[in-house]
């Protein structure tokens, strides 16, 4: 005799949405972890760094200790004439207090003027840049995944800041392009554009 299948349990609240998330009267929100928010931002954006330097063919180093800068990322491409592999500092900032898609064509981002000496340094034997994340402010909406994607918000830009001056007595506001996605694409960009000893 044939047996019948049984239904599918449907969770509380009903199946869930398209993008894989519970609807908003589902089960009670997962207990995340007690880790402040501030170093669970930092893991965050080291996650998007390895993410499109993957995508980019990019090596990671981690210099250990970091002396105020957080990653070195290397390209190997034969178009490069520097060297076969050129390398980039990346320093990795990020807030929750610049809204997702800023409408000007730069917003503003503040420094503690140790850290923008560094990036700021010219003439350098390896450029440096400055990659912020606008990340939301609550954790439930910083990662979405699904069966064909995992989705991290919001976006990641980048500068270079070679020669930008301190101007305030302990701190500093940049202005971060926000034409400069920091994407595959864009990092491969910056590194065509060392690697033919040029600036990023």
């Amino acid at each position: 005799m044939a047996l019948t299948r049984p239904e599918p349990a449907v969770p509380a609240g009903g199946p869930p949405r398209a993008d894989g998330r519970r609807p908003p009267h589902g089960p009670a929100p997962p207990r995340r972890g007690t880790l402040a928010t501030t170093a669970c931002m930092e893991t965050l954006q080291i996650g998007h760094l390895h993410a499109v330097a993957a995508a980019a063919g990019c090596s990671l180093a981690q210099p250990f200790p970091d002396h105020g800068i957080d990653w070195h990322v290397s390209h190997t491409a034969p178009g490069h004439t520097t060297d076969d592999e050129v390398t980039i500092k990346v320093q990795l900032k990020a807030t929750y207090q610049v809204p997702p898609r800023p409408p000007a064509a730069t917003f503003p981002f503040t420094l503690d003027n140790e850290h923008l000496v560094k990036l700021a340094r010219t003439p350098v034997a390896v450029h440096r840049i400055l990659v912020v994340m606008l990340v939301p402010r609550a954790r439930d909406d910083w990662v979405h995944a699904g069966p064909d994607r995992l989705a991290v918000r919001h976006c990641c830009y980048w500068a270079n800041l070679a020669g930008h001056p301190v101007t305030g007595r302990h701190r500093t506001t940049v202005r971060i392009p926000t034409a400069h996605v920091f994407d595959d694409h864009a990092l491969c960009e910056i590194m065509t554009r060392v690697g033919a000893g040029g600036r990023p």
